[in-house]
Order: structure tokens, then sequence, then C-alpha cells
């Protein structure tokens, strides 16, 4: 096989990659019981009906890679093929939410919610892809109509909670959120969640059959746009045709490889571009990854459900300012300049994961994050706040105000600006580098820390 190919079939199965991931997410999370409905038939789960996260997300609560803790998600996996759902949403009364609509290759293809279409009660039409039918007058209003790409869309919802007091709010705008069917609506009948089989082990490695059987069926499913049809001929190559011919006899001999490759490339990339502070900034991302599909399995891969850069945008931090791995072996500062904390029109927050899961870490204390909106920080007199991130607790109590747990081992940080500033998104502002101040005491027998700058 010659080099070119090699390289066309593993770009084929990243041009692909999303689609696997997005068969095991809706396996992995769409619920096989709801309240009004009981339990799904055997095998099969529910869709077009939302599912809430209680509580505040917590180590050991999370399906989804990289997950918040600034925000109770509510979900739905939508089936919109032979007529428009409708989605409901109540008055939030100023409380900060988005749905964020995701079709079938990841491409955050909408948001509903406080930046676009305010806090209001609102009703909103999602039609399936090229559907040309007539609405009731009542549907009709401005931004209310949602063309969807693919017949199959995610939407992830995230609404503000202030802590564990504030939950009640939020709860009153999760269970304001309703699905119906166009017809449903119009008839005035109550919703009722669909039954479909996942067809898809969540669990399940990566093998190149598993892989192959689960984006044809993808393919199939949800066709890519027109300007992607000529990755279907690679695809086909590799016995990836979504209209399910027979494979050739060299299709499953050149799809092992490519996968191999195509992974390693993804899990060892980062995505975005580095600053000279050693943060990652995403690439700014409008409504669709477009043809940057590379960005698009990376974020599958390890962000999956990200909601476009004006919405919401993720520095991530792998290095300190040295350019060594973080790891919970030192102690580190981030110093936030008087005036200088992340330029944003809703919040802003840091967020630490365990670099092994991509999760959020257990700790003392139970904070995962930390934030504008956090209690009991100390600022400075200037206005300046320096946020200290460390296995073990600071011994001064200022510092400690501060503390963000980190773990024993390597970690990464995501710096999340919600609503961000034209600053941010344009690079004129940056996160501050991560500053070494000590090594942790209690992991010094673990390994030898490197000399310290």
């Amino acid at each position: 096989m010659s080099t070119t190919t090699a390289h066309l079939d593993r770009d084929a199965v990243v041009y692909a990659y999303p689609l696997y991931e997005m068969r095991r997410m809706r396996a992995a999370t769409s619920p096989r019981r709801v309240a009004a409905h009981g339990e799904a038939p055997a095998g099969q789960r529910w869709c077009n009906v939302f599912t809430h996260s209680r509580h505040l997300l917590a180590p050991g609560r999370s399906r989804v890679v990289t997950p918040n803790n600034d925000t109770l998600y509510s979900t739905a996996w939508l089936h919109v093929d032979d007529e428009p759902l409708v989605v409901e949403v109540p008055d939030t009364q100023g409380r900060y939410y988005v749905l964020g609509l995701l079709d079938f290759f990841t491409n955050p293809f909408a948001h509903l919610g406080t930046r676009l279409t305010g806090n209001g009660a609102r009703r909103f039409v999602l039609t399936p892809p090229g559907w040309e039918g007539a609405l009731p007058a009542e549907l009709q209003a401005a931004g209310s109509r949602v063309a969807c790409p693919t017949p199959w869309v995610w939407v992830i919802g995230r609404i503000l909670v202030d802590g564990e007091h504030d939950l009640p709010g939020a709860h009153g705008v999760q269970d304001g959120l309703q699905v119906r069917r166009l017809s449903d609506w119009i008839a005035g009948r109550p919703a009722r969640p669909e039954a479909f089989d996942p067809d898809c082990d969540a669990s399940a490695p990566p093998t190149p059959a598993h892989f192959a059987h689960q984006v044809r069926a993808a393919l199939h499913a949800n066709p890519p746009p027109a300007p992607d049809g000529q990755w279907l001929a690679a695809l086909a190559a590799l016995g990836l045709d979504p209209a399910g011919a027979p494979a050739s006899h060299a299709a499953p001999d050149r799809l092992g490889p490519a996968l191999d490759e195509a992974l390693a490339l993804l899990r060892g990339a980062e995505t975005g571009r580095p600053t000279a502070e050693g943060w990652t900034l995403p690439p700014v991302v409008s409504g669709s990854f477009g043809d940057d599909h590379r960005s698009r399995a990376l974020v599958a891969l390890k962000y999956i459900g990200m909601l476009e850069s004006a919405e919401a945008y993720y520095p991530m931090a792998w290095q300190d300012a040295q350019g060594e791995a973080l790891t919970g072996r030192r102690r580190y500062s981030l110093h936030f300049g008087p005036g200088a904390t992340p330029p944003v029109d809703a919040f802003w927050s840091i967020t630490m994961y365990d670099a092994r899961d991509y999760m959020l870490v257990a700790n003392p204390i139970g904070r995962y994050a930390i934030g504008d909106r956090s209690e009991g920080l100390d600022w400075a007199a200037d206005g300046s706040l320096t946020i200290h991130i460390a296995h073990d607790a600071p011994s001064d109590p200022a510092e400690r105000a501060n503390w963000l747990p980190a773990p024993a081992a390597e970690f990464y940080l995501c710096l999340r600006a919600y609503i961000p500033q034209p600053a941010l998104l344009e690079g004129r502002w940056h996160p501050p580098a991560l500053q070494v101040t000590g090594h942790s005491p209690s992991l010094a027998g673990t390994a030898a820390p490197e000399a310290l700058a």
C-alpha cells in the first residue's frame, strides 16, 4: 500500500470518527426508562424526551468527558425524521441557560437560550432535513424554526446553578422543558417518547468490526452533507459504505491499520493552538467545523458536546510556564492581575480533570472548579486574584480559600468562558501561565521532583 493511500485511509477514519462516538454516546445516555412511560421495550431506549441531571456533576457521575461543574445538564436525543418536533422552554427568570444542538457529525449547529433567544418562555420547531411544510402561526415567531442537518440530533442543555442552595430554581427550568411531535402539539396531546434500538455496546473497544458497524449504520441514517460526498468513496474502500454494500477483500485489512493510526494521531494531538503561556486555545467554531475534520474528531474524542465558541470558549492547560506537564507532585499559582480576569458577558470557571480519563477529580473539599461565582475567594486589595493549585491543602488561610485541589498524577485544566467577549475569541487576551511554586510534601516519596525554577 502506498503512503498516499495509507494517509487517505487514516483521514477517512478521522472523518468518520465523530459518527462512531455519537452512536456510543446515544447508547450510553439515552434512557431505558422515563417516569411517565416506564421501561422501553426490551433492548430499546427512549428518544424525543428530556432527561435531567438533578445535581452538579461530581467524580463518577458523568459519561461525557471533560464535564462541567457550573451547570445542570438536561439532554435529549431527538429523531427528527418524518415530521418536526416542538421544543418548549419555560421562562428562566433571568437564569443563564443554553440548549446546544449537535448534528450527528457533532457540529454545534444551533443554540437556544440566553445569548440568542433570551430567557423568556419560547417554543422552537426543529424541522427534518429538507422539510418544507407549513407551520401554524403560533410557531412562526422569529428565530423559532431550526432546520436540522441530520435526522438524529443530540440536545445538551446547560442550566446555571450557583451552588447547592440554587438547585430548586434550576430544577424548575428543567421541569419546564418539553418536546412533542408537531402533530401532537397541534392536537393538544401530551408528549410521547419514541422507542428505538441503539444497536451499540457503548463499552466495547473500537475494534475494526465494531467501528465499521457503527459508522455504516450512522451514515445510513444520517447522510453526509453534499460537500462531503467525496469521502464516500474513501469510506467504501475501508468497508464503511453506508449503503451496506459488501466490503472488498482488501477493506478489512486496510481498516485495522487506518483505525490504529487515526486513534494514535487523535489521542496524541491537542486541539487548537498553543499560547506562550502554556495554554491551548481551541479553534473558533461557529455552527460547524466545516472541513476541519481533525479538530472535529479531536473534540469528539476528548470534549464531545462542545458549544460554538461565541457561547462558550474552552482554553485548556496541560503544561506549566516551563512547558512541563501539570502534575500533583508540584504546586502552582495562577495569577489574574487587576481587571484581567477572563473577559466574559456571563461567567467563567476553571475546572480540574485527571489527564488519564478526562474526568473530574475527587478531593477532600469537594471543589472541582473555581471561578467568579465561587464563594469565599480571597481577592487582593488591588482586585487581583491568585488561584492556588496543589494536591495538598495550602497552610496559609488566604491561599486555602483560593485552592483548587489536584490529583496525585498528571492533570489538565479547562477555563470555561461563557459568552466570551471578542478580546478572548480574537486572541487579544490569553490566560496567564501556571507558575511552579513548590512541590507537594505528601507525594515527595512517590517520585523525585525535578528541580524547581
